[in-house]
C-alpha cells in the first residue's frame, strides 16, 4: 500500500514538474523595435493580421502561401475563394474593411506600417493556396509602404504549399502532408528574416547546429480564462532561445512564427519547430524564435489558425482571442 502511494505521488510530482516546467516562458533581453513575425499558409494569414493589428509593435512580415489581410471577411466560404481564385479578391474592398477598423481602433493606425519590412513568397506549384494570392498581398501592402525596396517577392520558385527549406522535408514540387515542409535548396526562413532585418544577416550553412535551447512553456497564461476549444490556441507553445540570448547580457530581436494547418503540436509534434529553418537563423543573428502553438476545435478541425472567424468577429483584430494572447506573450518577452 506504501508502494503503491509513493508511485502515485512521484507521478502527480512529475505531472506537475512539467506544468510548472512548460509555464516557464522568460523575461529576456529584447530590442522592443526589432519584433517581427511571419508564417505559413494560415500561419501567414494570421502573421499578416498580427501585423497589421498591432503595427505599433511589429516592424516586419514575412508571408509564405499565404493570402491578403481579412481576405476571408469572417467566412469560410470566402476563405476557400481567396485560397482557389484570389482572381476574384477585391484589394480595394480589403482596404476599405483595414480603413474601417482603423477609424474604429481594432487595430493600430495604418500610418505604421509605412515603413515596415515584408516579405512574399508564392510557389508556382502550390495546389491549396494558388500562387495569385503573392500579387494580391503585394498588392495590399503597397497600397500602405510607398518605398518598394521595403517589399521583396519571391513567386519563381517551383514549390508545393509547403514552408521550403534548405535541405530538409519532401520533393519541393509534391505536396507532403506529413509535415508541408519541404527541401526546395532555399530557406525562406532565412530569406525572409534576412529581409526584415536589413539584409546583413549571417546565413547558416548545412553544417550549422541550433546550439541554444528550445523550451516548451503554457500558452493558457496568455489566454487566462478562455477555454483552448474557445481560442483555438494550445496549451503548450515553444520557443527558441539562441545561446548568446540566454544570459541577458545580449541585445537581441524577437521573431513570431506561425505554423500552417495541420502543422501544430497536436498534430506533428515538433517537427515544424526543429525544422522550418529559423532555428539555426536565430542562433547565428541573435534572434528568440517564438512558436505560438493553434490546435484543431469542432469548427477548426485542421488546427489552423483563425483567419476565417471561428473564434468571433473581432478575429483580426487586436482585439481578437489568438492575437490578444500573442500581444500578451511579446509583452512577457519584453
Amino acid at each position: 500500500m506504501v508502494n503503491r502511494m509513493w508511485r502515485v505521488g512521484f507521478v502527480l510530482f512529475n505531472i506537475l514538474s512539467v506544468r510548472i516546467y512548460a509555464a516557464s516562458l522568460g523575461f529576456y533581453n529584447v530590442d522592443s523595435n526589432q519584433v517581427s513575425v511571419s508564417g505559413i499558409s494560415s500561419g501567414a494569414a494570421m502573421a499578416t493580421q498580427v501585423h497589421v493589428a498591432l503595427s505599433s509593435r511589429i516592424m516586419g512580415v514575412g508571408l509564405v502561401a499565404g493570402v491578403p489581410y481579412m481576405c476571408a471577411e469572417g467566412l469560410a466560404v470566402t476563405a476557400l475563394t481567396c485560397m482557389n481564385t484570389p482572381g476574384l479578391v477585391s484589394v480595394a474592398a480589403l482596404e476599405g474593411i483595414t480603413a474601417s477598423a482603423d477609424l474604429v481602433g481594432n487595430i493600430d493606425s495604418t500610418t505604421n506600417i509605412a515603413t515596415s519590412k515584408v516579405y512574399i513568397f508564392a510557389g508556382t506549384k502550390d495546389t491549396v493556396v494558388k500562387a495569385g494570392n503573392g500579387p494580391k498581398i503585394e498588392q495590399y501592402y503597397k497600397h500602405y509602404i510607398s518605398d518598394n525596396s521595403n517589399i521583396k517577392t519571391v513567386y519563381n520558385i517551383p514549390a508545393e504549399h509547403c514552408m521550403p527549406t534548405s535541405n530538409y522535408g519532401g520533393d519541393c514540387g509534391t505536396l507532403n502532408k506529413d509535415s508541408y515542409i519541404n527541401n526546395c535548396g532555399y530557406s525562406a526562413a532565412f530569406d525572409l528574416l534576412n529581409h526584415i532585418y536589413g539584409g546583413r544577416l549571417v546565413k547558416p550553412t548545412d553544417h550549422t547546429t541550433a546550439n541554444g535551447q528550445l523550451l516548451t512553456f503554457s500558452q493558457s497564461a496568455f489566454f487566462y480564462w478562455s477555454l483552448p476549444s474557445v481560442s483555438g490556441m494550445d496549451t503548450i507553445g515553444y520557443v527558441y532561445i539562441p545561446t548568446k540570448c540566454a544570459s541577458k547580457q545580449t541585445k537581441c530581436k524577437l521573431h513570431i512564427a506561425f505554423h500552417g494547418c495541420l502543422q501544430g503540436r497536436k498534430a506533428i509534434g515538433d517537427v515544424y519547430v526543429k525544422h522550418a529553418g529559423y532555428n539555426e537563423v536565430g542562433e547565428l543573428n541573435n534572434i528568440i524564435i517564438l512558436y505560438p502553438q493553434a490546435i484543431s476545435t469542432p469548427l477548426n478541425q485542421q488546427g489552423c489558425w483563425d483567419w476565417f472567424g471561428y473564434t468571433g468577429p473581432l478575429y483580426a483584430t487586436k482585439n481578437g482571442f489568438q492575437i490578444t494572447a500573442i500581444r500578451r506573450m511579446i509583452d512577457h518577452l519584453l
